[in-house]
């Protein structure tokens, strides 16, 4: 299972002003157990020493969380120019065993995008710049997607949102809006 996160992680985009792995954080057996080991990188690791470092533990039971940086377009709140802007990303890894079998249910390997924010702008005013910067944060995410897919052997995929809603969907929907 530490392979297969190991080939997701390295089709990402990591950010240029904070690469690598930033923060490794193993859960036994429930993730209402606290952890057994949480480290934080500054500057980050090579995604090949974070699993390394997973793999002296690996346990059935056990799920393991990489954090990662990607560079995403994100207003400034002062000037409301746009920069690019590290936003964390969370690899996480579910053994068979882990919380009564939630891999069969949650995937095994799950990749945790943070809030929709990013890819959607919702409530704004759309405009030529906001359009650009959505469709720029959409194409980093779509591009990813796909290396990761061809790359890990992966069999099914689902973009959610913390929403409840299918974010795939919510793409459509708004860059339909933005033409």
């Amino acid at each position: 299972m530490l392979a297969s996160v190991l080939r997701v992680i390295e089709q990402f985009s990591a950010s240029m002003d904070r690469p690598g792995i930033t923060n490794i954080a193993l859960h036994p057996i429930s993730w209402n157990e606290p952890t057994i080991l949480e480290r934080r990188f500054r500057p980050g690791v090579s995604p090949q020493e974070a699993v390394v470092l997973a793999a002296d533990l690996l346990h059935e039971d056990y799920a393991y969380v990489f954090e990662a940086n990607w560079d995403l377009w994100t207003p400034e709140t002062v000037s409301g120019s746009w920069v690019r802007r590290p936003t964390a990303v969370n690899f996480i890894v579910r053994g068979e065993e882990f919380e009564d079998g939630e891999s069969k249910v949650e995937g095994e390997i799950e990749v945790d995008f943070g809030l929709d924010t990013p890819f959607l702008y919702e409530g704004q005013q759309l405009t030529q710049e906001l359009d650009s910067r959505i469709r720029a944060n959409v194409q980093t995410l779509v591009d990813f997607v796909h290396r990761a897919e061809k790359h890990s052997g992966a069999v099914t995929r689902l973009l959610w949102s913390e929403s409840d809603e299918n974010l795939a969907q919510k793409l459509v929907s708004r860059l339909q809006r933005t033409q």
